[in-house]
Parts: C-alpha cells; structure tokens; sequence
C-alpha cells in the first residue's frame, strides 16, 4: 500500500509540474507576496507559512518515521511499514512549506505540499486498517469481528486505495486549476474522495468497537491473558492505542471533509492554526501513539500460538527448568 501511494503521488505531479507554467500564468499584476497575502490572488495558501511551526512539525514527523523504522528493524511488524513510508511522505509535504514560506506565490510547492500532505494519511489508514487482522489473529478471536480478519484487511485496504485515487484525482484537478469552474469540480472529486474515506473509516472503526465490546464480555480468558506482564506489555495496551490512533484519524478526517464543503476560499482552508490544530496534531497523535507500543511487540510475525498452548508451553519449560 505505502509503495502504491507513493509512486501514484510521483505520477501525479510529474503531470501537474509539466503544468505548473501555464497554470499560473494571469493578467493580474503580480502583487508584493508580503504585503497583504490574504488577498493575494497568487498566494494558494492565502498566509505566509511559518517556518518555526514548520520545522516544529517536520522534526516531530520525520523523528516517528525514524524511530518506527528502527522498530521495524528491532522487532518486526513489517506489516506496519506503510504507516512509516507514509511519515517520511507526511514529513516532506510539510518540508515543502519552508519553500512556500520564501516564495508563497508559487504553484509549483504549493501542489508537491498539497498532494503529499493531503495523501499520505491513507498511509496510515491502511496501517490501521492491517493491524486489526493482525490482532484479532494473535487473540484467536476472529469470530468476534463483524467480518473474518483475513477479509477485513482486504476490503478495507481495497476502499483505502479507491478513496486514495479519487482524492488524487480531485487534488491534482484543484490544485492545477487555471480557473474556478476546473477549481470547483477538482474539490468536488476530493470532497467524494474524503467522505466516502470517512464513512470506510467509522465503519471500520465500529466494527473493531464492537470487536473489543464482545472479547471484554464473552472471553474473560483474553481479557485476563497478560495478566501478569506490566500494562505496558498487554495487548490491551495495543488495542488501546489503535483506538487513540483512530480518533485521531477521525479528526483529521472530519476537519477535511468541513473544509472541503467550505471550498479552497473558506475560512477553515486560510487559517494556519486550525491546519495543525485539527490536521497535522491528530495525525501526529495517530502514529506517534505506536512508538510506546509497537505492534511487533506484541505481535510475532511467526506463527500464532493460542493461549492455552501457550500457557502449557510455559509450564512445562517451569517444570523442566524446576527439574534441572
């Protein structure tokens, strides 16, 4: 999934860049790009990007993916790599507001800083999306899930990539638009592309609710099988992260999709405290929250074991050792 969104992303805006001349090209006089931005008819973002909030947002970003790929190297989950990929992706959309910061008037950043900044979390949607197989797996609880693990993954990764293509699709349209009819129907698309993402995600979202809601009454054995390991090592902590990891994709999605039906000119759209407050914050929430807790800790990429076996397996290696 990382590896597809990346060279979709690559494609797309090898198009726009081959665009990008004529699309700025006006009759308007180029205004002082400092003097009064919000009404700068050159200036996509309608502000001048801050570089502190910047450099802050790319440092903590840059610093997951990192720590997430030493992770993976340390104890596994190899299955997760899309969410890393998508952080390095995540990380270089807003590298690009240091340009937009010198040169806001520039079509060219603006589209390489839309496009990658809008499109990497279905990166980590998909992450999400791979780890509740997985744990529904390693707790031998797949009857629970409204739909079998080994389907779950599939058809929600298979909405994740068709709502990717739509966004991409509308982003690419908005963000070359030479004029508003282009501009409005690109938004439109986008607008389809994030709803429809959204609704795939609450649906995923209450299903693994549900998930937790009937292993918490029904298996008393699951709940109870880290018992002895520090909260930290149990899978409920994992579990746990996965749902703060949701509400922050929720977040970002919900704030996306209210932009969106304001149009590129609304005020959610102008405002660079609401961009990080109610999109780039949930989303570091979202991937940093695995930092802690690492599915490949919890998870081995090797067989799964029930519990049961796994507490005999146990025993009989007490015993043995007792006998030594």
């Amino acid at each position: 999934m990382g590896v597809t969104s990346i060279n979709l992303s690559a494609l797309l805006l090898s198009g726009l860049f081959c665009g990008v001349e004529a699309a700025i090209k006006h009759n308007v006089p180029r205004p002082d790009p400092f003097a009064d931005p919000a009404h700068d008819p050159y200036n996509p973002l309608k502000y001048i990007a801050s570089n502190t909030l910047t450099a802050i947002a790319f440092s903590l970003i840059l610093a997951v993916g990192i720590v997430q790929t030493c992770f993976i190297w340390r104890w596994g989950a190899k299955w997760m790599m899309s969410m890393t990929i998508g952080c390095y992706c995540f990380a270089m959309g807003i590298a690009f507001r240091f340009g937009l910061h010198d040169n806001p008037q520039s079509k060219g950043l603006y589209i390489a800083e839309y496009l990658f900044v809008v499109l990497s979390p279905c990166a980590f949607i998909a992450a999400d999306y791979v780890l509740l197989g997985r744990i529904s797996k390693h707790l031998n609880a797949d009857q629970h899930l409204l739909v079998p693990s080994r389907r779950i993954t599939m058809v929600f990764v298979a909405s994740d990539i068709t709502t990717f293509l739509i966004q991409a699709i509308g982003g690419a349209m908005s963000a070359s638009a030479n004029d508003p009819d282009r501009a409005l129907a690109g938004s439109r698309v986008f607008l389809a592309g994030l709803a429809a993402q959204l609704v795939s995600f609450v649906s995923f979202t209450a299903i693994y609710l549900v998930f937790l809601y009937r292993i918490r009454k029904y298996e008393p054995k699951i709940c109870a099988r880290d018992k002895n390991q520090k909260w930290y090592n149990s899978w409920i902590a994992l579990a746990g992260a996965l749902c703060l990891s949701c509400i922050g994709i929720l977040i970002r999605s919900t704030f996306r999709v209210i932009e969106l039906g304001e149009g590129f000119q609304g005020p959610l759209t102008r405002s660079e405290p609401l961009f990080y407050g109610l999109d780039t914050l949930p989303l570091f929430i979202a991937i940093s929250v695995y930092i802690p807790f690492w599915p490949g800790r919890f998870i081995d990429d090797g067989k799964v074991v029930p519990p049961e076996l796994e507490e005999k397996t146990r025993g009989e290696g007490t015993t043995s050792n007792s006998t030594v």
